[in-house]
């Protein structure tokens, strides 16, 4: 089992031809995705011979779902282009838009976001700004390095690329059934209550890494969720303990007002959830591998 995505998964990419495009295209055929073609209106009707693969490029997501059966697309669409090419895919009706590109417009996501939601959310959106996500040995869609773990009983939820990284780092030994970065900015589509429900009714699931960073009340949204709908373990990490407040670090998002959105107040609304909060992604592991141990 996995969340979101399996070895069954059909993958198109959005801004394929592109160099970033075609690099990490590269990089998920090497990790076994299945992917069945890109999109570029510009360049339909012509293919791209990619790790022995030659890979079709169709002029809109449409015709791309229509001719290959594809249910996911992994977008590398520069950010001003980006909301024309999200609404794209959710006008075609792809179950599954990663959408990979830092830098798009608060109002622009919130746009796509909005219209995800009016058209019947037909389209789960992952991102902006996210890593993408992974089923360890099944699929991969997105940047997520596929070589730093194995398939396992762990669900990552992550807010953070690099902590995403190395959490699967720290854990590789276990592995994981899935591992989604959300990403950081400020309206995102898929949260980390969207993971923890997916992961608590995964049967290959054991336990649950959440990773959060200050900024918002997502973690407090997420905590309140968990205490009356999650039964798995919970163990969680919040980025973030020593930002200046009223300053944006990094992410969009993470950007501390008052009292609220600090990691402190975080890893407390988590802790009263039951979760144990690491105070570094090292001690986080650690407490997971405690409990796995039983």
């Amino acid at each position: 089992m996995a969340i979101f995505l399996n070895k069954d998964s059909k993958v198109i990419v959005q801004g394929m031809t592109g160099a970033t495009g075609m690099k990490h295209t590269k990089l998920m055929l090497a990790d076994g995705t299945n992917i069945v073609g890109g999109v570029n209106p510009r360049k339909a009707g012509t293919s791209v011979g990619i790790e022995g693969n030659d890979i079709p490029v169709f002029g809109t997501v449409a015709e791309a779902m229509e001719k290959t059966g594809a249910n996911v697309s992994v977008l590398f669409v520069p950010p001003a282009f980006a909301k024309t090419a999200v609404v794209e895919a959710i006008d075609a009706e792809i179950p599954l838009a990663v959408v990979i590109t830092e830098g798009i417009a608060v109002h622009d996501s919130a746009a796509f976001y909005a219209y995800a939601v009016s058209q019947g959310n037909k389209t789960r959106i992952i991102g902006p700004n996210c890593p993408g996500l992974i089923t360890p040995g099944q699929s991969n869609a997105g940047i997520i390095p596929g070589d730093i773990t194995k398939p396992g009983r762990i669900g990552l939820v992550s807010k953070s690329g690099t902590l995403t990284y190395q959490m699967m780092y720290e854990l590789r030994d276990i592995g994981f059934s899935s591992a989604v970065g959300i990403g950081g900015d400020p309206v995102i589509g898929t949260t980390h209550i969207d993971a923890l429900a997916a992961f608590e009714a995964d049967p290959d699931t054991d336990l649950i890494v959440m990773i959060g960073e200050i900024g918002g009340d997502a973690e407090e949204r997420a905590a309140a969720y968990i205490k009356e709908n999650v039964k798995k373990p919970v163990v969680g990490y919040v980025a973030g303990f020593t930002a200046p407040e009223g300053k944006t670090m990094g992410h969009a998002g993470a950007i501390v007002s008052g009292s609220s959105g600090t990691a402190q107040a975080k890893k407390e609304a988590l802790e009263a959830a039951g979760v144990k909060v690491g105070k570094t992604p090292t001690e986080t592991a650690k407490l997971a591998r405690e409990i796995l141990a039983g």
